[in-house]
């Protein structure tokens, strides 16, 4: 998933014109202000004018004679601010205005790259993938208990499917609620059709919109890209960037684990993957049609083992929902 150069040039396009727009919007409160009061415009030529004699001096080793420029800087600065208070204009009101303070809108601090460009390239990934998209008709406010049967029970439980189901609800609502204070993982487990990825796409959409990161894959899509890295279809740095998000994304979800071709690469990469990001306490979620005895056959008692005792299993029952609503489209 490691960014391409035309990703990385359309993240760096929108600073840009970020930038753009905050020096026009700039330059238009500038004019505003100028237009109403005249003074304005004198009170900044002054400011100028003592700031350049104030640096000329302190360059000829004439800070003795500074403290009267000083003085008049702060006398005329003082007074700039009572001419925007009095007026009503907030205090910042001819400051640039960013939309990242901490890297003003350039996408890096230093070297290194700001956590809104991180949050970028993950929204730029998840439009070019049309997850966005889905996520507008799967979240919460969609999703209903009604396909969830009052007669099946589950034998160990003794919940009905329609009680599993809104117990499975509430866990993953309380997750995202106490997603910044607790460190949680989710693993959703039950037959095909039975709603685990829509549940997934409703955290993942009410964390999107929290601003924090989420990345989701398939799992054939993600020991895919593991693939190409460990085997040279990719490049060093593309697997780099690959397990820089895989690994420090906020939240990650693997959906529909066991539908991929498991073999030992596959077992010991997921086996990493879960590794490192409990060790980072980074929360992921994973979905399989696998039921507990036959994921642990799988994918190997040291990774069924990692996963049993970091994550809330959960586990959902009943009748495939997608037949169900073709069952009912063909009635009506």
């Amino acid at each position: 998933m490691g960014l391409t150069n035309e990703q990385y040039n359309t993240i760096m396009r929108d600073y840009q014109r970020q930038q753009s727009r905050s020096h026009q919007e700039l330059t238009r409160r500038i004019e505003e202000i100028y237009s109403r009061f005249p003074e304005f415009s004198e009170i900044d030529a002054a400011i100028a004018s003592n700031s350049t004699a104030y640096a000329r001096r302190l360059l000829a080793d004439e800070s003795s004679s500074t403290d009267e420029l000083r003085v008049q800087i702060a006398g005329l600065s003082a007074r700039r601010a009572e001419i925007l208070k009095e007026a009503g204009y907030p205090a910042d009101y001819l400051s640039p205005q960013y939309r990242c303070k901490d890297c003003q809108d350039t996408g890096y601090i230093g070297s290194e790259k700001c956590h809104c460009f991180r949050q970028a390239a993950i929204d730029l990934l998840y439009t070019q993938s049309n997850l966005r998209e889905i996520l507008t008709t799967e979240n919460f406010a969609a999703f209903s208990l009604k396909y969830y049967s009052e007669q099946i029970k589950d034998p160990v439980t003794g919940l009905t499917a329609s009680q599993t189901a809104k117990r499975t609800l509430e866990e993953c609502r309380r997750f995202v609620k106490n997603f910044d204070q607790r460190f949680e993982n989710l693993f959703l487990y039950g037959d095909t059709g039975l709603g685990k990825t829509f549940l997934s796409h409703c955290i993942a959409k009410e964390l999107l919109e929290s601003t924090h990161s989420v990345i989701y894959f398939s799992s054939f899509r993600l020991f895919e890209l593991f693939a190409d890295s460990a085997f040279g279809r990719s490049s060093a740095g593309s697997q780099a960037e690959l397990e820089q998000h895989i690994f420090d994304c906020d939240f990650l979800i693997i959906d529909d684990l066991g539908t991929e071709l498991v073999n030992s690469f596959v077992a010991s990469e997921l086996f990493h993957v879960l590794n490192e990001r409990i060790l980072r306490r980074k929360s992921t979620l994973i979905s399989t049609n696998l039921s507990l005895g036959t994921f642990a056959d799988t994918y190997s008692e040291r990774v069924f083992s990692r996963i049993s005792s970091n994550y809330t299993m959960l586990k959902l029952i009943g009748d495939d929902i997608r037949i169900q609503k073709k069952i009912s489209a063909g009635r009506t």
